[in-house]
Order: C-alpha cells, then structure tokens, then sequence
C-alpha cells in the first residue's frame, strides 16, 4: 500500500517535489481515468436508439447550415483551400477538440461536487476520464472527416500526418489552460461554467472555422489575435498541403499553452483544497 504523508509545508517551499507528486498523481490516476471513462461513455449510449450517431449529427448540421449559407452568399468563406465542406467540417473537428479540452476540468469536477470533499483520490483521474471521452469523440469525427475527404477526393499531404497531430495537442493544450486557469472560479460561482459556454459561442465566430482568416480591417485583426487562429489555420494548412499561415504566432501559441497548463495545473492543486474547504461549508 503507498504511504501519504501529510504536512503543513506549503509546496511552493519545493516545487521540485511538487512537481514529483503531481506526475506521481497523474500517473497513478490512469486506471481510475479509465474506468470512469468507459463508465461515463457507457451511459452516454446505454439508453439511446441512434447512439453513436449523434456524434455525427452535429458537425453534419452545422456543415450543412453553413455550405447553404455560403452558397446563398449569407457568408463569405473567402477562397477556400478545401472543397467547402470539407473546409468547414475540418474546422469543426478542430474547434470541438479545443473546446472539449477547454471545458473538460469544470465539466468533470462540477460533475463530482458531491464526493470531492469525502473520497480521497487524485483529482486528475477526473479530468483525465473527460479528456479520454474527448478523444473518443474526436476518433468518431475523424471518420466522418476521411469519408468526406474521400467523397471529394481530396488528397492529405504527407506532412499532415506528422505536424498536424502538434498542431492538434497544441489546441488541447490551450483549452485545457483556460480550463484549468477557470476551474476554481467554476467550482465555486455557477455562473462561470454558464458563462463559458456563451463565451466560447461568441468566440466560435471570431476563429477562422468557417472561413478562411482575412486579410486587413478591424474584424482580421481581431482574428488574428485570436489564440485558437494560429493553431487551427496551421493545421488546416498542413491538412490542404500548402504553406502555413501562421508560422511564428503558431509556436508562440504552443509554447504558452504547453506552460501554461502546468502552471493551471499547479495552481489547481494549491488552489484544491480551499475550494473542498468552501464546497463543504
């Protein structure tokens, strides 16, 4: 059986050991991520006539909406790299896995509230379990994308299957930042986790998902300082096979998301227990 040593030391007296402990937690967590997952995702299906098609049903509407849209000329998608649909469902794929990972921490441990302040375990298994039925989503879309792909014939470059999955976990990775740099706020005031899914419908608009990014005014400026543009464009582009957009704004992205989520991650923890503390009042 492992040992727990508890102390009044605060962990910002070694973050090395912080460090240890949290990657000891993370990997002693996996089995009990995998269990809540398949739990979770049993559910999900278990009492459901179409089941995993309506994993489908969304991107399908959503492409089929705006393809109509464009073709009315409602939306300028601008001249796409991509036949539309195949533009459109690709960025859909790529926006849902940034947002899954975005509120996968408050959807998990909101989903816990009761037991967190009862059951000592670590609490990363349920993050991990979200991100695992996030994953398991994104697998279903990537089949509906490559048959798409192959409907309209549309080759994928071979540097898509070696750069896009960077790309891909750069777009977890800053979801999961914000997610985390929320989830205390969203553990204690409803109205964040409310909140986040009307931001992230606005946000939707303003990330080149429909679109391909413009070039100059007031509304490309705001594109373009969009943290997400950088990433998807950037995949997107190594899917089409042509030259990224984004080069720079692309790794300066991925280098704060990827440190980033380990400082959210670190301040989830120190910040964990006065948030149990305060649930339990």
């Amino acid at each position: 059986m492992g040992e727990t040593v508890y102390s009044s030391e605060s962990y910002l007296a070694s973050p090395s050991a912080m460090i240890a402990l949290m990657c000891r937690d993370l990997l002693g967590s996996r089995e009990l991520a995998w269990r809540l997952m398949a739990r979770d995702l049993s559910a999900r299906y278990r009492q459901s006539l179409l089941g995993f098609i309506w994993a489908f049903a969304t991107p399908i509407f959503m492409v089929a909406a705006l393809t109509l849209a464009v073709d009315a000329k409602l939306v300028n998608a601008g001249n796409t790299s991509l036949p539309y649909p195949a533009f459109v469902l690709l960025g859909m794929v790529l926006w849902q896995t940034f947002t899954d990972a975005l509120n996968a921490p408050a959807q998990a441990m909101i989903g816990a509230k009761t037991f967190l302040a009862r059951l000592k375990f670590p609490h990363e298994a349920l993050i991990l379990a979200k991100l695992g039925e996030a994953a398991f989503d994104f697998m279903i879309k990537l089949a509906l994308l490559a048959g798409v792909f192959l409907w309209f014939g549309v080759p994928v470059a071979w540097p898509a299957f070696v750069l896009a999955p960077l790309a891909l976990m750069a777009l977890v990775l800053l979801g999961l930042f914000i997610g985390l740099l929320l989830l205390p706020l969203a553990l204690l005031i409803e109205d964040v986790s409310r909140g986040l899914g009307l931001a992230t419908a606005i946000w939707f608009w303003f990330t080149p998902v429909a679109y391909e990014a413009p070039g100059d005014g007031l509304f490309a400026l705001i594109v373009r300082l969009n943290p997400v543009t950088p990433l998807l464009s950037t995949a997107r582009d190594l899917v089409a096979g042509r030259a990224a957009s984004f080069v720079l704004e692309f790794w300066i992205v991925s280098a704060v998301a990827a440190l980033g989520t380990l400082v959210a991650w670190a301040g989830f923890r120190l910040a964990m227990p006065f948030v149990i503390e305060r649930i339990g009042h």
